[in-house]
C-alpha cells in the first residue's frame, strides 16, 4: 500500500483531513458548528471511526453529511435501532453515518463514517449548543476539547470503556481552523485564550459585537479555551423564545420557553461575616497521570506538586474551630486522619508533613471507593461538610461517580477542580452541579491556587437555605419549570432556570420571577421583571438547552428507578421530539439515493486524537509516566526504525535507541519496582514480558535519566508555610530569610514595646501587600486570619510596627490597607 499523506499509528492513511469550527456566542450561550472533511485515498471502500470529546453539557442538535451534491440530514432514533440501521445499511452496500454519546461518559462521542468509496470525499456537519460557565473573575469560559486522554476503567466495572486512539500532539494528522463571533447587549471588553489568537475585531461602534480567530498552526497540545469578558457582567436577564411552528402546541418544542439568568447580590453586612465553622474534606488524585506537567511551559511543574502547594494555602487559610481531613486516591485510597479532626496548630502541622510526602504513586484513577468512604462518615453537628476534589479527570465510570455525589447532595457541598488538558468536563462539572458547589478548570499556564482559593471563599460564604422560586404571569398563562430546583446560591454565581410557558398572552405583557431565600438567618429576595415578547433570531437555542436539561434530569432518574424502561421511553421520546442527543439515542443518516452498491469488504480506520498522557516532554516524565502508554502507543515506536523515530521533535532528543523494537520494555522499570499488589496502573500494558528478580532495563539505561532538579520554592509559599494555624508568624531566622533579610536586621528593627509575634505578623502582612499584590487572591484569606489574630491581641504598638516594617522592607503600605 502506498504510505504517503496522513497516517495512523499503524501506518494506515487517515481519512479525516481537516476540522473547521465556527462558534457563535450570544451573551452566555454558545452555538458550535463543526465541519469534518473526509477523503478516502485508498483503493478500497472504508469505514472511519473517530472518538472525540465535547463539553459535558453540550446539546448536540444537528448532524448531516454532504457527499458530492447530496446532503443527508440525520434523524435521532433509539440507540440500538440506530446501530442496527447503520449495520444493515453497510451490509447492503449503502453509505451510512452514525453519531452516538458514550454510555459511560456524556462528554465523549463516536462518529462512524461508513462505506466511503475510493477517491470519494464527505463533509460531516455537527452542531451543538452549550451554556458558558462563569469563572471566578467573571469571565465566561468556552472550551473546545482538543485533547482526549484514555479514561481509566476501574477493575470489575461493567462495560468495555471508551476505546481511544491517541498520538502525540505533534503527530495529529489533520488541521483545525476556529473562528468565533461574540454578541451581547453589553459591550465585549476583551477575549482571552490559552492559544494564539488573531486580534479581536469589533463589528460596531458600541463594541457589542466582535469576531476573533485562532492563529494558524494550532499544535493540538491543548484544549482551545476562550474567556469572554463583558462590561457589567452581573446583570440578570430573561430570554423568551417562541415555539417551533411545526411542533404540537402544549409540547416542549411547541410552546414558548424562557431562560432566566440570575446573579444574586448578598448584603455586604452578611458577606463580611464569613463562616468560621465547617468540615473541610480535601480529596486529591494521586494516580500516575498526576506526575505529568501541569502545562507546556519550561517550568515543568507537575500536577501533584501544584496540588501540594494548593493544599498548603488551603490549610493555612482555614478558620480556627473548623474540622478537616485529607484523602488521596488512585487504585486504592488513603486518609491522613481516621476521621475529620479539629483544626489547630498540632493537626495542621501533622497534615502538612503528610502532604509534603505525597507522590503520584497510587496507580489508576478509582475515585468511587474513596467517595463512598467519605460519605459513610457521620456528619459533625453544626459543621457543614464541604468537599474539595482535585483530579485530572480521566475516569471511565463518570455517571456512577456523579450519581453518588447526587445521592449525598443533602449532606455536603462539592467543589471540583479539573487539572490539565483533557480533564473530563462531564465529571468536573457534574460533581459540582450535583453537589451544589462550583467547578474550576486549571489548564495551560493557569495557576491552580487562585482558582481554588476562590472556591474556598464560596465555601466560607454563609449557607443559603429555604430557596423558593415563584412566578407571576398574566391571567391565562401557566409555567412549567424544567430545571432542577435551586438548592445553592453563591454571591456572584449565576443560577439558570428554564421554564415552559403555556397559554395565551399579549406580546406587551410582562412576567416576573422572584427568588426568596434565607441567608445567615436574614430573609432575602431577588426579583426580575421580563417581557413575554419572544426574542428574535435565537432559532431554537433556548428550547434545545431546556430539552438537554430535562434529558439529563431524566437520565439521572433512570439510573435509580425501578421503572427504568418507562423513564428511558420518556427520554427517547423527548430526544426524538427535540432533536437533541441523549445516552439512549443516536443520530443516524443513510444515503438512500446512492444507486451504486458499494462492494466490500470495508477497511476499518480509527482516527487518532491528540493525547497528552504518556507523550511527555522530558525523559524523566516519560519513565515516570510509562503507565499511561497504551499498547498501541508502544507498538507504534516498536514498529519504527531509527530513521523514522523523530524523537527530537517529540521528546527533545532524550535518548538514542540502538534497537527501537524493544521500546515496549520501557514499561519494565515501572514493573520491577512494584510488587504484585501495586501493579495496577492507569492503563493496561498489553502483554509485557515476564521478568525474574533481576531487573532488565532494555533500551532505557539509568544513566539516560538524570534526576529531576527540584525547583526553588516560591517566596510566597515559603512565607505562607511559616504561618501558624492561629494566623500569627513567629520571629525567627526562617521568617527573616523569607523576607529577604538577616535575622539580626529583623530583630534590631523591632519597636521596643512590640511583642515578637506581633512584629513578625505585621512584617509578613507588609511583605504580602508590598510585593505580592498580584497574587492577592491566594493569600487574602490567610491575611484576614492574621489581622483577626492581631485585633485579638489588642497590641498597643501596631502603628510603630507598621512604620518600622515599611522602613525595613522598603515599602509604603498604609495601616488601613492592611486592614488594621
Amino acid at each position: 500500500m502506498d504510505c504517503c499523506g496522513l497516517l495512523t499509528l499503524q501506518k494506515e492513511p487517515v481519512p479525516l483531513k481537516s476540522i473547521e469550527v465556527e462558534l457563535e456566542v450570544r451573551d452566555h450561550v454558545a452555538t458550535v458548528v463543526s465541519t469534518l472533511n473526509y477523503e478516502n485515498k485508498e483503493d478500497k471502500p472504508l469505514e472511519a471511526v473517530f472518538v472525540f470529546p465535547l463539553p459535558g453539557d453540550a446539546a448536540v442538535c444537528h448532524f448531516s453529511a454532504q457527499i458530492g451534491q447530496t446532503q443527508i440530514v440525520a434523524e435521532v432514533k433509539e440507540k440500538q435501532k440506530a446501530r442496527e440501521e447503520y449495520d444493515d445499511a453497510l451490509s447492503s452496500g449503502q453509505q451510512a453515518f452514525l453519531l452516538e454519546e458514550s454510555d459511560e461518559s456524556p462528554d465523549i462521542f463516536s462518529l462512524r463514517v461508513g462505506s466511503l468509496p475510493p477517491a470519494e470525499s464527505a463533509s460531516i456537519r455537527l452542531e451543538y449548543v452549550t451554556e458558558l460557565a462563569v469563572q471566578a473573575d467573571d469571565g465566561l469560559r468556552f472550551c473546545l476539547p482538543g485533547v482526549l486522554n484514555p479514561r481509566y476503567q476501574p477493575q470489575g466495572s461493567e462495560g468495555a470503556g471508551v476505546q481511544v486512539t491517541s498520538v502525540p500532539a505533534s503527530l495529529v494528522p489533520y488541521s483545525l481552523s476556529f473562528s468565533a463571533r461574540v454578541s451581547s447587549p453589553r459591550p465585549v471588553s476583551k477575549v482571552e485564550s490559552n492559544c494564539s489568537l488573531d486580534p479581536l475585531q469589533y463589528l460596531n461602534t458600541d463594541q457589542t459585537q466582535a469576531t476573533v480567530k485562532l492563529a494558524a498552526g494550532h499544535k493540538f497540545d491543548r484544549d482551545v479555551e476562550l474567556l469572554i469578558y463583558y462590561k457589567d457582567a452581573h446583570q440578570p436577564t430573561a430570554v423568551v423564545e417562541a415555539g417551533q411552528a411545526s411542533a404540537e402546541p402544549g409540547s416542549l418544542m411547541g410552546d414558548p420557553v424562557v431562560m432566566v439568568s440570575l446573579y444574586p447580590e448578598f448584603p455586604q453586612s452578611v458577606m463580611s461575616s464569613t463562616a468560621s465553622c465547617g468540615e473541610f474534606v480535601f480529596l486529591v488524585d494521586r494516580s500516575g497521570s498526576m506526575d505529568c506537567a501541569t502545562n507546556n511551559t519550561e517550568q515543568q511543574e507537575t500536577r501533584i506538586s501544584s496540588a501540594k502547594d494548593t493544599l498548603l494555602l488551603l490549610l493555612k487559610s482555614l478558620p480556627m474551630g473548623c474540622y478537616f481531613n485529607i484523602y488521596s486516591f488512585g487504585s486504592s485510597y488513603e486518609h491522613i486522619f481516621p476521621k475529620s479532626v479539629e483544626y489547630g496548630e498540632k493537626t495542621m502541622e501533622e497534615a502538612l508533613k503528610k502532604v509534603e510526602q505525597m507522590k503520584a504513586d497510587l496507580g489508576g484513577t478509582e475515585i468511587l471507593e474513596s467517595l463512598k468512604h467519605i460519605y459513610s462518615q457521620p456528619c459533625i453537628p453544626t459543621q457543614p461538610r464541604q468537599l474539595f476534589v482535585f483530579t485530572d479527570g480521566e475516569v471511565g465510570n463518570t455517571k456512577e461517580v456523579i450519581d453518588l455525589v447526587k445521592k449525598n447532595s443533602g449532606s455536603h457541598r462539592c467543589f471540583s477542580f479539573g487539572i490539565g488538558e483533557g480533564a473530563s468536563s462531564a465529571l468536573i462539572n457534574g460533581m459540582a452541579k450535583e453537589g451544589g458547589g462550583h467547578a474550576q478548570f486549571i489548564t495551560g499556564t493557569d495557576r491552580m491556587q487562585p482558582k481554588v482559593m476562590q472556591s474556598l471563599r464560596f465555601a466560607l460564604q454563609p449557607a443559603v437555605e429555604d430557596v423558593s422560586v415563584t412566578w407571576d404571569l398574566p391571567k391565562g398563562s401557566t409555567v412549567t419549570v424544567l430545571s432542577p430546583p435551586i438548592t445553592t446560591i453563591f454571591q456572584g454565581k449565576r443560577s439558570l432556570i428554564y421554564a415552559q410557558l403555556t397559554g395565551q398572552s399579549s406580546e406587551a405583557a410582562e412576567g416576573c420571577v422572584t427568588v426568596k431565600y434565607s441567608l445567615a438567618g436574614h430573609p432575602s429576595e431577588n426579583q426580575l421583571h421580563f417581557s413575554l415578547r419572544p426574542a428574535e433570531d435565537t432559532g431554537l437555542i433556548v428550547h434545545r438547552l431546556a430539552a438537554r436539561t430535562l434529558i439529563c434530569l431524566l437520565e439521572m432518574e433512570a439510573e435509580n428507578n425501578e421503572e427504568k424502561e418507562e423513564v428511558k421511553k420518556k427520554v427517547v421520546q423527548l430526544s426524538v421530539q427535540s432533536g437533541v442527543s441523549s445516552s439512549f439515542t443516536a443520530f443516524i443518516a443513510v444515503n438512500k439515493d446512492n444507486n451504486k452498491e458499494i462492494q466490500g469488504p470495508l477497511l476499518h480506520r480509527d482516527i487518532p486524537m491528540a493525547g497528552l498522557m504518556g507523550f511527555a516532554a522530558t525523559p524523566c516524565c516519560l519513565r515516570a509516566n510509562i503507565s499511561s502508554f497504551s499498547p498501541a502507543d508502544l507498538d507504534y515506536y516498536c514498529a519504527m526504525d531509527d530513521s523514522e523515530a523523530d524523537y527530537e521533535e517529540v521528546y527533545g532528543n532524550p535518548l538514542e535507541f540502538k534497537n527501537t523494537s524493544c521500546y515496549r520494555e520501557a514499561g519494565v522499570e515501572h514493573y520491577c519496582a512494584m510488587d504484585d499488589s501495586e501493579a495496577d496502573s492507569d492503563v493496561d500494558y498489553g502483554n509485557l514480558p515476564e521478568f525474574e528478580d533481576e531487573c532488565y532495563y532494555g533500551a532505557l539505561p539509568d544513566e539516560e535519566f538524570p534526576p529531576a532538579k527540584k525547583p526553588p520554592r516560591d517566596p510566597l509559599l515559603q512565607l505562607v508555610s511559616l504561618q501558624k494555624a492561629s494566623g500569627c508568624w513567629l520571629l525567627d531566622p526562617a521568617l527573616a530569610a523569607a523576607l529577604g533579610k538577616t535575622n539580626e536586621e529583623v530583630e534590631k528593627s523591632k519597636p521596643e514595646k512590640a511583642s515578637s509575634e506581633v512584629w513578625a505578623t505585621i512584617l509578613a502582612l507588609i511583605w504580602l501587600h508590598g510585593f505580592k499584590m498580584d497574587a492577592k487572591d491566594e493569600w487574602e484569606l490567610l491575611a484576614a486570619k492574621a489581622v483577626s489574630w492581631l485585633s485579638a491581641q489588642k497590641a498597643p504598638s501596631v502603628t510603630e510596627c507598621v512604620e518600622a516594617g515599611n522602613k525595613l522592607l522598603g515599602c509604603s503600605v498604609q495601616k488601613t490597607a492592611l486592614g488594621l
